[in-house]
């Protein structure tokens, strides 16, 4: 199956039939997607669905047992090393050269990129001063995790690539770190950069990705951007929250919920809606508000099932 891409953008990824065996157990089956060039994607599913194999095939890492990729016009599964120079790669888990001062451990991967002093300089200072990075004279390891996961990310900027893999690349921050790379990760996007990525905070997906693949056990269980994905999960649903001075005199058959002195009561379409709003004043409550909502990614990863 492929899977279409805005038609005023330039095609970055083409997957086809995509397949990774571990001996017995196969971890990809029967892959394939299209996405354009400065668009996110996030990979979502549940522990074992196949993210991080995906992942490393996407970034040369490890070759399918099956299938095609193509990669910035780069046959990946014949050029493998013709992608390291468009690809920015960030592991789950970055392991840094704790000894090093941030400075020196950028310029040692710049010289094996082959750039210049001059480039190296400029090149670190404009990252680190994007990323809010000031670590100092001190040393990798004596960072927070936070200020490590920064170090990883501007290595990975290091050689300007077009095309960034990034494996959970808020995982284990603080809500504040973490808000600030998905901010940046949007900056990235800004720039004309294709990022895939993996995440298990499914609110920052839901935020910043422009298309989102659900995997299970493999396979593609939905693709699409998040207003189709709700499309086919569900549809728009509205919850009515009120005040009441008796809920007794509610109808019976209404169902609610509480929460810090509010009811709410949610419907499935506009006469629900009206059903609930009229049940309510005739029992002397005040609708206080009336939210809109689509599932969640969340839902539908529980929709999904393991």
């Amino acid at each position: 199956m492929i899977y279409p891409v805005a038609a005023d953008a330039d095609m970055m990824i083409a997957a086809r039939d995509l397949v990774k065996d571990y001996g017995a157990f196969r971890a990809l089956d029967d892959v394939s997607f299209d996405l354009g060039e400065g668009e996110i994607l996030g990979v979502v599913g549940h522990n074992g669905a196949g993210k991080t194999t995906l992942l490393k095939i996407l970034s040369g890492l490890s070759a399918p047992t099956a299938g095609s990729l193509e990669i910035a016009g780069i046959n990946v599964l014949k050029h493998p090393h013709a992608l390291k120079q468009t690809l920015g790669y960030l592991p789950e888990e970055s392991r840094l050269y704790d000894t090093m001062r941030v400075a020196d451990y950028l310029s040692f991967f710049g010289e094996i990129y082959g750039l210049s002093g001059g480039e190296i300089r400029e090149r670190s200072g404009r990252l680190l001063s994007s990323l809010s990075l000031d670590a100092g004279e001190k040393k990798i390891g004596e960072l927070s995790k936070g200020m490590r996961r920064k170090v990883a990310i501007a290595r990975s900027l290091l050689h300007d690539p077009r095309f960034l893999v990034y494996d959970e690349p808020s995982s284990g921050l603080d809500p504040m770190t973490g808000r600030f790379i998905g901010e940046y990760l949007g900056e990235l996007r800004a720039e004309g950069r294709t990022i895939v990525l993996s995440a298990h905070n499914l609110y920052q997906i839901e935020e910043i990705c422009d298309r989102v693949m659900i995997l299970r056990r493999g396979r593609i269980e939905a693709f699409g951007t998040m207003r189709e994905l709700r499309e086919r999960f569900g549809s728009l649903t509205y919850e009515v929250y009120f005040t009441i001075p008796d809920v007794g005199a509610l109808d019976p058959s209404l169902a609610y919920t509480r929460a810090d002195g509010i009811y709410m009561a949610a419907a499935d379409d506009v006469a629900g809606m009206n059903r609930v709003s009229a049940a309510v004043a005739a029992a002397g409550g005040t609708v206080e508000r009336i939210e809109s909502r689509y599932p969640s990614l969340e839902e539908m990863l529980v929709a999904v099932g393991k």
